[in-house]
C-alpha cells in the first residue's frame, strides 16, 4: 500500500495578539526609513491587557512619533472600543528606545559620504559585513502558482479573506482575533492529493450562535478560497471543516493573550515545510542578516524552481557578525532536480549568478525603503505585491545560461 502522509501548517490574522505587534515592529521600521533609509533599527513590541511596550535599539536621523504609530496600527486592525478588550484611543504606550550598540554598528558600518561616493561597488559592498552572526534559509516549491508549501499558502489565504469579510461586512459579528489551519494529505511521491482538514477559529460578539457562523464561515470564506487556490488535483470531497472547536471566542487579542514582536517565525515563512535560522524579521531594518538574507534566501530558492531547475528547493546561507562574505552556502534540492543535472552543479551556478554579501543583498533588492509593514502578516513569502522584490523570478535566464557553463566545463574537466 502507498504510503501517505498528512502536512498541516497554520496562520494568524492581523488581530493575532503576536501579529499586532510585529505590525507596530513594522511600521515603526518603516516610519524611520522613510526618514532615514540608513535608519539602523531593532525594534521590539510587547503587549497585554490594554498595553504596549516599545523597546530595542535605534540608530537614526529620523524622528517616529511612537505613540501615534501604535494607535494608528491598532485603530487599523479594528481593536477601537474597549468592549472588544482594546482600544487604541486609551490604551497604555510605554516607550524604551536606546541607540544601537557601539560594537555591533562597527561591525555593520558602511561608507558613507565622500568616501561611499568615490568608492566601487566591490569596495562597498565589502565594506558593509553582516549585523550578525546567524543561519538563514529560504524555500520553494512548484506545487503552488506562488511557489509556496501549499498548506501554509492555503492557511494564509484563509486567513487573510477572514480579515477582509470583517473589514468589509461581508460576515457581521466578528472580531479582530483569529486563526486559521490546514491539512493536507500527500502522496509517497510528494504530491498534494486530498484536502484532509480545514480549522478557522475566530473572534466574535457574544450573541453569535455557532451554528450559524460556521455556516457564514464556510460559505464566505473557506469555500471561496478553496475554489481559488486549490488545484483540481487535490481531493475535497470529504474535507473535515472545524470552526472554533471550544465553543465561545469572545474574549480575544492582547486582552486574551499577551503578544510579542517575532514569536510566529514559522508562520511568517514556511509553515514549517523548510527549515528556520531561529530569527525573527519584524522591527529588523535589512542590515539585520535575519531579515535580508532570509529574503535573498528566498529569492534564490524561487529562482531555481521558477528556471526549472528543481522542483523543490531550500537555500541556506551563514554569516559571521562584520563578515561581508557569507561563512556558507548550500543550496538542498531534495532529489528534485532536473534529469541531467546535479545538486552540486546548481549550486556553483546559484554562486555565479547572486552576490549575497549583505550590501549587495541590499541593492539588488532594493531594501531600504518603507516596505514592511506589508509583510507583517500573512506571511513574508509567496505574496503577490510588487514591493516584495525576493518574490520576482527575475534571475532565471542567468541562472539558465550558467547552468550551461558548468555543464560545459564540467564536461571539460571529464574529457
Amino acid at each position: 500500500m502507498a504510503e501517505r502522509t498528512l502536512i498541516s501548517a497554520e496562520s494568524v490574522t492581523e488581530g493575532h495578539p503576536d501579529k499586532v505587534c510585529d505590525q507596530i515592529s513594522d511600521a515603526i521600521l518603516d516610519d524611520l526609513l522613510s526618514q532615514d533609509p540608513h535608519s539602523h533599527v531593532a525594534v521590539e513590541t510587547a503587549a497585554t491587557k490594554g498595553q504596549f511596550f516599545i523597546f530595542g535599539e535605534v540608530t537614526s536621523e529620523g524622528y517616529s512619533d511612537i505613540q501615534t504609530i501604535v494607535r494608528n496600527v491598532v485603530r487599523s486592525i479594528g481593536y477601537t472600543s474597549s468592549d472588544i478588550g482594546l482600544d487604541a484611543d486609551s490604551c497604555g504606550v510605554v516607550v524604551s528606545l536606546s541607540e544601537q550598540s557601539p560594537e555591533i554598528n562597527q561591525g555593520v558600518s558602511r561608507l558613507t559620504g565622500e568616501a561611499e561616493s568615490a568608492a566601487s561597488r566591490e569596495q562597498r559592498y565589502e565594506a558593509q559585513g553582516a549585523g550578525d552572526q546567524g543561519v538563514m534559509f529560504g524555500y520553494a516549491s512548484d506545487e503552488t502558482d506562488a511557489y509556496m508549501p501549499l498548506p501554509v499558502h492555503l492557511a494564509h489565504r484563509l486567513a487573510a479573506r477572514l480579515a477582509l469579510v470583517r473589514h468589509e461586512g461581508i460576515v457581521d459579528h466578528l472580531r479582530p482575533d483569529g486563526k486559521t489551519q490546514v491539512t493536507i494529505e500527500y502522496d509517497d511521491a510528494g504530491n498534494a492529493i486530498r484536502l484532509d482538514t480545514v480549522l478557522v477559529s475566530t473572534q466574535h460578539d457574544p450573541e453569535v450562535d455557532q451554528d450559524w457562523l460556521r455556516t457564514e464561515l464556510n460559505e464566505n470564506v473557506v469555500k471561496p478560497v478553496l475554489a481559488e487556490v486549490l488545484p483540481d488535483s487535490v481531493d475535497t470531497s470529504d474535507y473535515r471543516l472545524l470552526v472554533n472547536p471550544t465553543g465561545s471566542f469572545v474574549l480575544g487579542g492582547p486582552a486574551a493573550d499577551a503578544g510579542l514582536t517575532g514569536r510566529k517565525i514559522i508562520v511568517d515563512t514556511y509553515g514549517g515545510a523548510a527549515h528556520h535560522g531561529g530569527g525573527a524579521f519584524s522591527g529588523k531594518d535589512p542590515s539585520k542578516v535575519d531579515r535580508s538574507a532570509a529574503y535573498a534566501a528566498r529569492w534564490v530558492a524561487k529562482n531555481i524552481v521558477a528556471a526549472g531547475l528543481a522542483h523543490r528547493c531550500e537555500v541556506q546561507v551563514a554569516y559571521a557578525i562584520g563578515v561581508a562574505d557569507p561563512v556558507s552556502i548550500n543550496v538542498d534540492t531534495f532529489g528534485t532536480e532536473m534529469p541531467g543535472l546535479t545538486r552540486e552543479q546548481i549550486q556553483a551556478a546559484v554562486r555565479k549568478v547572486f552576490d549575497l554579501r549583505p550590501a549587495a543583498i541590499v541593492d539588488e533588492l532594493d531594501l531600504l525603503r518603507p516596505i514592511y509593514a506589508k509583510t507583517a502578516a500573512y506571511g513574508h513569502f509567496g505574496r503577490d505585491l510588487p514591493e516584495l522584490t525576493w518574490e520576482h523570478t527575475d534571475r532565471v535566464r542567468e541562472l539558465q545560461q550558467a547552468i550551461d557553463q558548468v555543464k560545459g566545463l564540467t564536461t571539460v574537466l571529464m574529457s
